[in-house]
């Protein structure tokens, strides 16, 4: 079978590798027909995704936004899941073991594997993996199907930040988790105010049905911001840049007793008051990879919502264009939303 392989630093190639075997007790072999491409996979390819955050272990089959149909099923698995259905993959394996898993946030394990990552993921003609990791969808673009792991994220976000109808909640950032994050947080009634400095990713954010207004210097936008949520400001603003001007904006924008939500990844520092902190009492979040619940919460939001979320794949290639593909990705930041690899 062909398997797009990224071999070391900068380089993947299309091989030819070993079909897998038939599936064991619980186990599922799917056909990847839809593979979505994000800023952690241009960190595994230059090999700077930290230690922390799983490191950059080559030979590697990158991908872990997966839609795919299922091939075979070994013994025992769940009656739900049939021969040529489509399925969303939740990409996480917690270890059970670790202080994280023992007080029930396995998505913060301290041992994890993550498919793509440290397990070959779905840039390639089969993938083996366990029945856990496979959630039914009913969505007719597999395309539209694999945005469910980044929405998962979002429903982490959401959830973390406890959003409730009709709260203000400002997202820095219009890329595809922000564009999530809106999707997420608008079905549960809070009203969005979306922050980027590209007008054609606010354009999408309006039509998903966001406000927005674009960043010029951080100082307008916690203005701007305030001034949109009412006196307190806004209780709750989410990050999904890992830009430190962006999060010191949200530090600066939330308001008192709000929740700062950081979702977006890097390696940067900032620089923040500590006064910020204390004196507004504020909460501080971070998001991570999503449980098993809120995986299936992001598959039931991608088929409610997939019309709203179809105009987020801007390109598409096929998995003999995968090396060509995240090159694209990677050089041209202006002209991505979302990249995806089709099997098909």
């Amino acid at each position: 079978m062909r398997a797009a392989v990224t071999e070391r630093v900068g380089e993947i190639a299309l091989l030819d590798r070993s079909e897998p075997p038939a599936p064991g007790p619980g186990q599922v072999v799917l056909a990847p027909e839809a593979v979505g491409i994000c800023g952690s996979d241009y960190h595994f390819f230059a090999g700077e995704l930290s230690e922390a955050a799983g490191g950059s272990q080559f030979p590697r089959v990158q991908g872990h936004e997966i839609a795919g149909t299922i091939v075979s099923l070994g013994p025992d698995c769940r009656p739900e899941l049939a021969i040529d259905q489509r399925v969303a993959v939740w990409p996480l394996h917690a270890c059970g073991r670790c202080y994280p898993c023992s007080v029930g946030r396995p998505n913060t394990c301290d041992n994890f594997k993550l498919i793509g990552i440290h397990i070959d993921g779905g840039l390639q003609e089969l993938l083996s993996t366990g029945q856990e990791q496979v959630f039914p969808i009913r969505a007719e673009n597999a395309a539209v199907a694999a945005l469910a792991e980044p929405m998962s994220v979002a429903v982490r976000a959401v959830n973390r930040a406890a959003i409730q109808p009709g709260e203000k909640l400002v997202v820095m950032g219009a890329g595809p988790i922000g564009q999530c994050v809106a999707v997420a947080a608008g079905d549960r009634g809070a009203e969005v105010l979306m922050v980027d400095p590209q007008e054609r990713r606010l354009a999408l954010g309006r039509e998903i049905g966001a406000q927005t207004t674009v960043w010029t210097t951080a100082d307008e936008v916690v203005s701007f911001g305030r001034r949109w949520a009412g006196p307190a400001g806004p209780p709750v603003v989410v990050d999904a840049t890992g830009a430190p001007a962006a999060v010191r904006a949200m530090i600066d924008m939330v308001a008192s007793a709000g929740r700062a939500v950081q979702v977006g990844m890097s390696g940067e520092e900032v620089s923040l008051r500590i006064g910020s902190l204390t004196e507004k009492e504020l909460d501080v979040l971070g998001v991570s990879c999503c449980g098993s619940e809120e995986f299936a919460e992001a598959v039931g939001l991608v088929e409610r919502n997939d019309a709203l979320l179809a105009p987020m794949i801007s390109q598409e290639f096929p998995l003999e264009q995968a090396p060509e593909a995240l090159r694209f990705a990677i050089g041209n930041p202006t002209e991505v939303m979302k990249v995806v690899i089709r099997g098909e």
